[in-house]
């Protein structure tokens, strides 16, 4: 597709510079190895590493996808695969950013926390369409639980993706597409009436 920025995760080092790269409003397209974790698992994360045990996975370079999908279901290897509100894990992300965790997915705001921890570690923040959990799924080709399947649809899954359609929301600058949006389409609509 044209127009998208390929990248593959876990990222190696030109990966980290393509995703420096990115602003704010580019669209992606993933493939790789996802991580999929929502708010249980952040705090388990949090547990893990206030106590010094090892993480189910490795953080550097890594994509986090905050999704509680649906079972698998047919010839798919997962059902529903919708985004969640990306601000519940805000009080763990600056964590795992500064620990290696380069791309986030989500939908919707992120904290001023968030966006300074984006900027200071060279990461991303990436919009995947809410509503839309059977066009997220289609890029999904495997999935496997690595870590507390007590936490059911909240797991902690391994996911093999390939061009997953993705926007960047926060880029490596701290530019936010959640705050130029709008002032971009205020802005034109104020230029189309004086354009008059």
């Amino acid at each position: 597709m044209s127009g998208f920025v390929r990248i593959t995760v876990p990222l190696d080092k030109e990966g980290m510079k393509t995703v420096s790269s990115l602003r704010a409003g580019d669209r992606v397209l993933l493939s790789g190895t996802v991580y999929t974790a929502r708010d249980q698992a952040h705090m388990r994360m949090a547990e893990c590493i206030a106590s010094e045990q090892a993480l189910p996975f490795e953080l550097s370079g890594s994509a986090i996808y905050y999704v509680g999908p649906t079972p698998e279901h047919g010839e798919l290897a997962i059902g529903s695969a919708g985004p969640t509100t990306a601000g519940r894990m805000d009080a763990f992300s600056p964590m795992l950013l500064d620990l290696g965790n380069k791309i986030m997915i989500g939908k919707g705001r992120r904290s001023r926390e968030v966006t300074e921890a984006v900027v200071r570690n060279g990461a991303v923040y990436l919009g995947a369409v809410g509503g839309a959990g059977a066009l997220m799924s289609a890029g999904i080709k495997k999935c496997e639980v690595i870590a507390w399947p007590d936490l059911g649809c909240e797991a902690v899954r391994r996911l093999e993706v390939e061009d997953m359609p993705l926007t960047v929301v926060i880029d490596s600058t701290g530019n936010d597409l959640y705050l130029s949006g709008p002032e971009d389409y205020l802005n034109s609509l104020k230029n189309a009436r004086y354009s008059k």
